[in-house]
């Protein structure tokens, strides 16, 4: 479908993007979907010097990249989270201030809001992210839950993002959610009662990501095809199940790479993801947007998995067929 293959550039915010630029360009990328972090994209800049946002755009043509997404991920995740000293670690210091809890929510949701505005003067009209949960930590229902305090993380949820997209709306700019787990929405049900709770305004959607359903034991494609009207924006990342009766798909506590863990990130087509099954399920409900590769793999050297990922999406992308066969065959019957 000659989809455009961009890079997420979240996972290499370390380096300069003028760096990455020159990378991306060489390994053959269409563009990059910019992370509102590192200096690849700053949100408070981009609104008070206008002049930053011509030089970035001229930074990406004069590669031959294009842009059609940002990522505001980290700020987004604060929005309803509990705060703890984590989010310290990613959020920009003028959004942690002090570190008061509703202090930092108010601060974040503030910046996504700036975020809406400055993709808009940037000329994108997509915005992937979090959006945090209030409810996340109730998971596993031990002590029981209070299933009333259940709704009542969806109401807050609702009330805190329904003025962030009241922004996004008169931007012209759509908010994607990455399906994800300790997110409001990170499988078939949890989504659907997102969706719900916030009246589904169409400028809420799904940035899609299958890599977060495969170690769900979820259907990715299935998933495609029911919100096949909410997918605006397509990660492409991967995982691999290594359960052997002595690995927990909860993690452990160890962090990615680690031999103990049940279930890793990969490159993508390493993996357990069957990216035929969903990159048809995405030419049946005719999404032609980016397919953005977010690269994570502990056990292989990043610029050679992005390369190796670029050319596994390169050949793995198809268009749907505009040829009815049997209606081919009635025709040659007639002749």
């Amino acid at each position: 479908m000659a989809r455009p293959v961009t890079l997420f550039t979240g996972q290499w915010a370390d380096l300069p993007l003028t760096e990455l630029a020159q990378k991306t360009a060489a390994w053959g990328f269409d563009g990059l979907e910019l992370a509102c972090w590192g200096d690849h994209f700053e949100v408070d800049r981009a609104l008070r010097d206008r002049t930053y946002l011509e030089e970035k755009r001229n930074l990406l043509e004069q590669r031959g990249l294009g842009c059609w997404a940002l990522g505001a991920h980290l700020v987004g995740q604060a929005v309803c989270d509990p705060i703890d000293p984590r989010h310290e670690a990613v959020l920009p210091a003028e959004v942690w201030g002090d570190g008061e809890p509703e202090g930092v929510r108010r601060r974040a949701a503030e910046r996504m809001q700036d975020t809406a505005r400055a993709a808009a003067a940037f000329g994108v009209t997509q915005v992937n992210g979090f959006t945090g949960s209030p409810i996340w930590h109730m998971l596993y229902s031990f002590p029981p839950n209070d299933f009333d305090q259940i709704e009542r993380g969806y109401e807050n949820f609702a009330e805190r993002w329904t003025p962030i997209i009241d922004t996004f709306e008169q931007e012209g700019v759509r908010f994607g959610l990455e399906v994800h787990p300790t997110e409001i929405a990170y499988d078939f049900v949890t989504t659907r009662r997102t969706l719900a709770a916030i009246d589904h305004r169409e400028a809420f959607g799904i940035n899609f990501d299958p890599s977060h359903f495969a170690h769900q034991f979820l259907d990715a494609a299935a998933f495609v095809e029911e919100f096949a009207e909410r997918v605006y924006h397509v990660h492409v990342k991967d995982s691999r199940k290594h359960l052997d009766g002595r690995k927990s798909i909860l993690g452990g506590h160890l962090n990615f790479g680690e031999a103990e863990r049940g279930w890793d990130f990969v490159s993508p087509g390493h993996g357990d993801v069957d990216f035929e099954a969903v990159l048809r399920a995405l030419n049946r409900i005719g999404y032609d947007g980016p397919l953005s590769i977010e690269w994570e793999d502990a056990g292989m050297d990043r610029e050679w998995g992005a390369q190796d990922a670029l050319a596994f999406v390169r050949r793995a992308d198809f268009r749907p067929s505009e040829f009815v066969f049997d209606q081919a065959m009635q025709r040659s019957a007639h002749e």
